[in-house]
Order: structure tokens, then sequence, then C-alpha cells
């Protein structure tokens, strides 16, 4: 037992050298043999640690590096260990505290824990508890180091979601988002392709109960019908060709949590009646499996189209339809929110700017104007590229016109149907509009009703 002032080291039972990366350890007692002890143990184990014997050192060590564990002796001479716990956290961010005592008692350590211990060990204590106790830490840091890294490397590739409006279509589509996350009820978003609806599917999420639970996303067009099943409900192992493993699928692995259906006008006809089923009674069954599985999950759908054609020609089924569209939320494409492309624009220039290890003071009057007038027929979406690529290509330190593309400052305002303008301003900016929300030259062909001969003649002519 260690503990009583004794200098008798503590002899590693096991070595956690091989095991894990060494902690920076902070040691505050006021008796030089346990701070020898507990020093001798740690640096065995491959860790690092400093002693120091009063709370104005401790701070003034705290105030030099960062640590990532400190033992806490509660009676520091005339000091009081529980008020140096808050002192240390306040100095050093992250830090794991654990708290040693000759004179412990459910009432101190009640309290040490509500001024933000970790943990609790009275003395005298065993190397097996110490070594424990750091194992403990150790893990917990571990995990908050990779959720950190996790959680730079999202913002270094997505902007930040900022839903501040001027539009107040705009508007009306976040507090209708905003007040159903509270609810349980199906949300279907609406909007042209680019507009955002994946990034207010994952804002209602964080916005509901359910933000500390999985998000997932399944895209409807991506798969076959037969390969989307398994990917929505899983499968069993030898369920067809290939299914070496159980997949346990999104449903299953967003329990607790949200499940975006994106572009669910594309949701195979098949599939339909089992996911109506699956809203209405939260059962579904494994392809290959008889085993009736429940899961408590939230559902967002986001289409592109108009799901009520879709009903009337038979694609989509009308019970499904109404199941999904509980509560429909219209994002309005971004041509109708130009007072909002500015403060976009800026947003949007700070973030690539850092991805591509640039400083800019932002647009010139010219540019500005020229990104207000465009139609943006692929709204955000188009919008962040248009940004990306005069991060990369401008070399002053303010986004000039000359550093977007030529069709954009070329093409001036967007053109509506009706507007007092010729046939062929409206044929270029319909084209320019296909061609920005088609996945494929073929796809803007079918859509425009022409053959891609006649589109590339088409391109040439307008010089898109």
């Amino acid at each position: 037992m260690l503990g009583h002032g004794t200098d008798r080291p503590m002899g590693p039972e096991k070595n956690m050298t091989a095991a894990s990366p060494s902690l920076q350890v902070l040691v505050v007692d006021d008796e030089l043999n346990i701070r020898k002890t507990l020093a001798v143990c740690l640096e065995t184990e491959g860790h690092k640690a400093i002693g120091v014997s009063n709370v104005q050192d401790a701070l003034t060590e705290a105030s030099r590096r960062s640590f990532d564990l400190a033992f806490v002796d509660l009676r520091l001479g005339t000091d009081d260990g529980l008020d140096l716990i808050p002192l240390l956290l306040a100095a050093t961010p992250g830090l794991k505290v654990i708290v040693i005592t000759a004179y412990a008692s459910i009432d101190t350590a009640v309290e040490a824990m509500r001024r933000g211990a970790t943990d609790y060990i009275p003395k005298p204590f065993t190397p097996a508890q110490i070594d424990l106790a750091v194992r403990k830490v150790f893990e917990v840091r571990s995990l908050e180091q990779k959720v950190a890294a996790l959680q730079e490397e999202l913002g270094r590739q997505h902007p930040e979601v900022d839903f501040s409006s001027s539009s107040p279509e705009m508007q009306r589509a976040v507090n209708l988002a905003r007040q159903a996350a509270a609810s349980e009820a199906t949300i279907l978003l609406r909007g042209e392709s680019g507009t955002g609806k994946t990034a207010l599917a994952r804002a209602v999420h964080s916005w509901s109960g359910r933000a500390s639970k999985p998000f997932g996303i399944v895209s409807c067009p991506s798969l076959s019908a037969d390969l989307l099943e398994s990917e929505l409900f899983g499968h069993v192992k030898g369920a067809f060709t290939g299914a070496v493993r159980d997949n346990p699928g999104r449903i299953a692995a967003s329990d607790g949590g949200t499940l975006l259906l994106d572009e669910i006008s594309d949701l195979p006809l098949p599939l339909q009646p089992k996911l109506l089923r699956f809203i209405q009674d939260r059962e579904y069954e494994r392809v290959g499996d008889t085993v009736t599985r429940k899961a408590d999950v939230r559902l967002i759908a986001a289409t592109n189209a108009r799901l009520e054609d879709a009903v009337k020609d038979g694609r989509f089924r009308e019970d499904l339809y109404y199941r999904i569209s509980v509560i429909p939320v219209e994002i309005p494409p971004l041509r109708e929110r130009p007072g909002d492309i500015a403060a976009l624009a800026e947003r949007l220039l700070a973030f690539h700017a850092r991805m591509n290890h640039r400083s800019f003071r932002g647009f010139e009057g010219a540019a500005l104007s020229a990104l207000a007038a465009y139609g943006w027929p692929g709204n955000l979406r188009e919008l962040s590229n248009t940004i990306e690529r005069a991060a990369i290509l401008c070399r002053t330190d303010r986004v000039g016109p000359e550093c977007l593309p030529a069709n954009l400052v070329a093409s001036g305002p967007a053109v509506k149907i009706g507007d007092a303008v010729s046939l062929e301003t409206v044929e270029e900016h319909h084209i320019r509009r296909v061609l920005a929300s088609a996945k494929s030259l073929q796809e803007a062909a079918a859509i425009l009703g022409i053959d891609q001969a006649t589109l590339w003649r088409r391109r040439k002519k307008y010089g898109l």
C-alpha cells in the first residue's frame, strides 16, 4: 500500500509504454515522498511527471505547459485542493484531475466531482489503482483527440453552414424546419439541386432531441433497387451473391437518430411499400431474413422533383407521399435570394482561401455585382465551385471580375419567362441552367429534348 509517506517505488505491474503514448502528468501533493513515489511509477510506465507541493507552483507549471492529467491532494498545507481543481481546468482545457486524499469521505468525493474531477482515489492506494486510473484517462483522452481531429477535418472540408438570410422565403423555410425539429414528424425538404437540402437536414438533426445520436444519408438514385434495399434495410449473409457477411443497413445504423432519404422521388416502386410500412410501424426485415426488427429512426426526405407529378404518373405511391410530407419545407433557389449572395460569397471565400492556404481582403464591387446579377442555376453548389475557382486562380488580394468565369461575368441578369428579351437569349439562359444542374451532357440533351450533336453546336454558339 502507498500514500502514507513511504518512499518505496511503486513497482510496475503492467508496462503501458508499449501500448500507449506518454501522458504529461502534474502531481500536486505537499508530501515529498508521495510526489517522488508517483513520479517514479508514472515515469516507469513511460509518462512524464512533474511534482509540486502547493497551489501557486501548480498554477505556475500549468501556465507553462499543457498537462493531460493532474493528481491533486485535497490538503495542501493551508490550501484546499478542491479550490485548485477549477483553476487548473481553466488553465488547461481538457485536463483530467484525479483527487488523492487520506481524508476520504462521500461528501468530499461528491464535491470534487462537482468541481470537475474525473476520479477519486483514497490514500493509501495501490499501484494497481494508479495504473487503472491512468489507463482510463488515456482512453478518454484518445477518444477526445479522435473526435476533435474528425471535427477539424470536417470543418476543413465543408464550409460552416449559416442559415441567416434576408430572404423572407428562406427565413420561413429555416424557421419551419427549426420548429419541426423538436417533433417526431417526417419532414419533406423540397428545392432545386444545390439549394442546401442536405445541410438543412443535418441542421434539423442537430436542433432535435436526437442530436447526440447518428445521422445517416441514403441517396436513392445512386443504387439499383436490390442494392438500395440492402443499403436501407440491411441483409444477412448469403442473401445474394456477394453477401459474404451480415449488413445491418442504414436504418439500424441510425437507430435513435435521423436518416435522410435524398432524392426520394427516385425510390424504386418495389421499395416504396416497405418504406411506408417502416414509417407507419417502425418495423422491417433485412434482405434474406424473416426476423422482424424495430428501429427508432426519424426520417427526413428530400427531393428536387415535383412528387405530385410522380404520383399522377404512377411512379410514386400516393399514400407514401402523404406519409413523408407531413411537414413540407420549400427551400428557395439562390436566384430568388439575391440579397444573400454577397454574404454567402464572403463566407465561401474565407473557407476556400483557408483550404488553399490563401489570404484575401474580399471582393471588388464589380465582382459582387456580377455574382448578384447571375442566375445561379446550380444554386449554392455552383456558387461554392465558382468561389473555389477564384480562390485558386486569383493572383490579387481582392477578387475582381477577372477572377470569375467569363460566362458568369458576361451573362448579365437572370432571364425569366415573359421578360422583354429575344428567344435566343431565353434559349441561351435555359441551356446554361440545364448544363449547370445536369449530371452529364447526355442528361442535359435529354432534358432539352435535343441530341448531343445539337447541344454541342448550341454550346459552341453561346461559348459554353
